[in-house]
């Protein structure tokens, strides 16, 4: 661990596997040369990677370079025009592209994405807000950052696990973040991520423990027809009373793991205050029927 707001995840390198055979060689080979030429493309639009429909654009591009399908919500915002806290579980250095994919929005992510290799350097140029977690000072003015952003109009996307997990029914939802949300009176949207190969469940795709990015990158090319499926899940608001952040967390996770308690982390016990109740999807929202399971995380 590196700082007192860590979470210990017990998932390793060893939990990636593929569900299906790998594809042959050639097809590894032509996916990883259109890989690293879309990446030389994005990283020469540089600082004007951080236009929405550029940044869309070139984050559909990686994926379709990788074989890597992209599948569900439409939008992940409110819909209304404010500000809305997209909350997702983490599973690999690939729900950034799905993200981006499916709707350019600010990202908050832990410092050590911005040394990531690919990942690391799209990110930046993205303009994502990069948290440094040994540091509990900072911890404040970030969660003020973020409630400046939302109040401004602007949606920001974070990972509250902290880590990644192999699968998407694990985890514990680190709580910081929502009591920006609660500061700025914005929405939180539940964004659950996950991935198939072939509508088979695969942890292929996880970035877990001591992992490097050239075995992720290697298995992921290797990978026969994986998709990453964003479901969005009904819209939060503190209409009933005022929640705390524990009690705003612990709802988005349950909506993000399908309702079932998350598992495997280590966190510290807070104590629990008011009820909050799920909106309505408002208009213009996109709000798939059908729940998908995953993860939690917490503060």
């Amino acid at each position: 661990m590196n700082g007192p707001w860590d979470v210990w995840s017990d998932c390793t390198p060893d939990c990636a596997a593929h569900a299906l055979p790998r594809v042959p060689a050639t097809r590894i080979a032509r996916r990883g040369a259109a890989f690293a030429h879309t990446v030389r493309r994005a990283l020469t639009d540089g600082e004007r990677m951080a236009d929405p429909v550029r940044l869309r654009a070139h984050a559909g591009a990686l994926l379709k370079a990788l074989g890597v399908r992209v599948e569900g919500a439409a939008s992940l915002t409110a819909g209304d025009g404010t500000g809305t806290l997209i909350v997702l579980n983490h599973i690999s250095w690939l729900d950034i592209l799905a993200l981006l994919a499916v709707e350019p929005v600010t990202l908050l992510a832990k410092r050590e994405v911005g040394g990531w290799p690919v990942v690391g350097g799209l990110a930046r140029r993205a303009g994502t807000h990069f948290i440094d977690r040994t540091s509990p000072r900072r911890l404040r003015h970030t969660v003020q950052e973020v409630a400046e952003l939302l109040g401004s109009g602007r949606s920001v996307a974070v990972f509250p696990q902290a880590t990644t997990w192999c699968t998407a029914d694990r985890g514990t939802f680190r709580r910081a973040t929502f009591q920006a949300a609660l500061d700025a009176d914005a929405p939180v949207r539940p964004v659950t991520l996950g991935y198939t190969q072939q509508g088979l469940p695969s942890t292929v795709a996880a970035f877990c423990g001591e992992d490097t990015f050239a075995a992720s990158l290697r298995r992921v090319l290797a990978a026969r027809a994986l998709t990453v499926r964003v479901t969005a899940h009904p819209v939060l608001t503190t209409a009933d009373g005022r929640p705390d952040r524990r009690e705003l967390a612990e709802l988005a996770a349950r909506a993000v793991l399908g309702g079932r308690p998350g598992a495997g982390a280590v966190v510290r016990q807070a104590p629990a205050r008011p009820a909050l109740l799920p909106a309505v999807p408002r208009p213009g929202s996109s709000v798939p029927d059908a729940p998908v399971r995953d993860t939690p995380a917490h503060v």
